[in-house]
């Protein structure tokens, strides 16, 4: 289902929402917790996007728990607005933050750490072996 999670669970705790946020954070070197709408959260994407950077995408405004997620996300990382992304189990910032570190030059490098330690992952990770950094 390209980017998008699949499954979606129901009624979550909020100790049940902070798990599932940090089990996705965890199995995904590039993760991007979003609303659809969003304009930063496209300014996101498109940085990953223009990297050649696979990546995960948790649309909170699509999930049946989203709400109780962005919560969780807001204990995790002290900020509850979107997106929320996390590179190599690290909060990162938002979209602001993403694109400043791309164009500082420090985003590939960190993708790259983690494409490393996830490059014997299975099938369903982020991909994140797959990168290829623009040059």
């Amino acid at each position: 289902m390209g980017n998008l999670t699949s499954s979606h669970p129901r009624g979550l705790s909020s100790t049940a929402c902070l798990q599932y946020v940090q089990d996705v954070v965890s199995q995904n070197c590039v993760v991007i917790f979003s609303k659809t709408t969003c304009p930063y959260c496209k300014m996101a994407k498109n940085v990953f996007n223009e990297i050649g950077a696979t990546y995960k995408v948790i649309e909170l405004d699509e999930h049946n728990d989203g709400r109780s997620l962005q919560e969780a996300l807001a204990q995790m990382t002290g900020a509850r607005t979107v997106p929320r992304v996390f590179v190599n189990g690290h909060c990162i910032g938002g979209g602001s933050d993403t694109k400043q570190l791309h164009q500082q030059g420090k985003l590939v490098p960190l993708i790259e750490q983690c494409a490393s330690c996830c490059a014997a992952t299975g099938s369903e990770g982020s991909g994140a072996r797959q990168f290829e950094a623009a040059k």
